[in-house]
């Protein structure tokens, strides 16, 4: 982990160089806001060992929110926060001896699950390129992973675990305008692979900006987002779980 610490902290120190010669930084403070409704359904499954047992998850929809703060000051970068949420429930029998949360549940047992978990992104990045045509942002980024785990059978035993952990992560988002038209495109996402624990976070989306002003524009979004947690031992839980589906929203600039 220092060496992934110390890696990032060269990374941001030739992206802010990079950024101060070459980058097209805002004239003015301004920032963005949004959120967006995501039809997300999820794959996978938990335990407190590496015999993770696999759930069949409800399809759920949940939310995020954001907002961005930009200025023009060279080598301060810009700031960023996102929430998620990833509530989900479903069910299993298991095919072997499970433990989660202090209980034992044997063979057989039929169990429920019900995670209430959320990410909270603290991004800091630097506006590598912005135009009207290209937009490229690279920085770093704490995913803030919170929330508790409770698993319960049909006798009414039940077991919860909480977890608790910030992760850093690279962040990168490019977003590409298709002139005369109000569309662009973009991608964005985070990711961090170390020994046997990986994370993934990324959306693509389509955008249409039907509000331009010198005060405010306003746009909407259609796409997809995948949320990729593979960890093994982080406060006492092993957890492979894939969170994707499309998503809509609307964003505010200003």
């Amino acid at each position: 982990m220092k060496q992934l610490n110390k890696a990032i902290a060269v990374s941001c120190i030739s992206i802010a160089a990079l950024a101060s010669n070459n980058a097209k930084a805002d004239t003015v403070l301004g920032g963005y806001v949004g959120a967006q409704v995501w039809n997300m359904s999820a794959e996978g499954g938990f335990a407190q060992n590496e015999s993770i047992a696999s759930f069949d998850f409800e399809d759920e929809t949940n939310a995020s929110f954001y907002a961005a703060f930009e200025h023009p000051i060279p080598l301060i970068p810009n700031i960023k926060l996102s929430r998620t949420i990833l509530d989900t429930s479903g069910s299993t029998v298991v095919d072997s001896q499970f433990t989660f949360g202090g209980q034992v549940y044997l063979i057989n047992a039929d169990l429920d699950t019900e995670m209430d978990l959320t990410t909270t992104d603290y991004i800091l990045y630097y506006e590598i390129l912005d135009n009207d045509l290209v937009s490229i942002d690279v920085g770093i980024s704490g995913k803030h992973l919170e929330g508790d785990i409770r698993v319960s059978d049909q006798n009414g035993r039940s077991g919860q675990e909480s977890i608790d952990t910030i992760i850093p992560m690279g962040y990168a988002r490019v977003q590409i305008g298709l002139p005369f038209t109000g569309l662009s495109v973009y991608a964005e996402g985070s990711a961090l692979a170390i020994d046997d624990d990986s994370f993934t976070d990324y959306q693509v989306a389509i955008t249409y900006s039907f509000v331009e002003s010198l005060a405010l524009d306003m746009s909407l979004q259609a796409g997809y987002r995948s949320t990729e947690v593979d960890i093994d031992d982080v406060d006492d839980i092993y957890a492979d779980v894939t969170f994707d589906g499309v998503f809509i929203g609307l964003e505010f600039d200003f």
